[in-house]
């Protein structure tokens, strides 16, 4: 790889991690300045930190992994310890959500609003998951139609399997 590629990638993956890391941020700011104050009953707010929490979990793993996928970048493989601790990841996230979704039918919202926000931020967490543990989905919207049915391995895991590998 020629340091022009490395440099590019450091960069996209630096704008990747700030990215995922700002999200989280934005999540939670939006929980407390907009959905949190319409929730009146206590197991509506419950139900929507049940759903939020998988969200936030994976994007600031997400934004860790790819400021910290910088650093190997010129190195080749991620170091080891951090491709067992993704992997664990994995599994967490997916009970994670699990637990969320559980959470979301017992305290099932009853404020108009939480009825299809709370499910639709889950759902969102469901999304990141795919993404960033099964198939890719993220491309640029003018391809985004050709190359999602190329069922690519998300680059994360690429890296675990490499590290895990070696």
């Amino acid at each position: 790889m020629t340091d022009d590629r490395r440099t590019v990638l450091r960069g996209r993956y630096l704008s990747l991690g700030l990215g995922e890391l700002f999200a989280a941020v934005v999540f939670i700011w939006v929980a407390f300045v907009s959905a949190l104050p319409l929730l009146e009953q206590p197991t509506d707010a419950l139900a929507f930190w049940l759903a939020l929490l998988p969200l936030l979990v994976i994007l600031v793993q997400a934004g860790v992994y790819w400021l910290l996928a910088r650093r190997w970048v010129r190195q080749g493989t991620m170091p080891r310890g951090l491709a067992a601790i993704y992997r664990g990841f994995r599994v967490l996230d997916a009970v994670l959500l699990l637990a969320g979704l559980i959470g979301i039918i017992v305290w099932f919202p009853a404020h108009p609003f939480a009825v299809i926000g709370i499910p639709f931020v889950w759902l969102l967490g469901v999304v990141e998951y795919v993404n960033y543990f099964v198939v890719r989905l993220a491309y640029p919207p003018s391809v985004w139609f050709q190359r999602v049915g190329e069922w690519r391995t998300p680059r994360l895991i690429q890296d675990v399997r490499a590290a895990l590998r070696s």
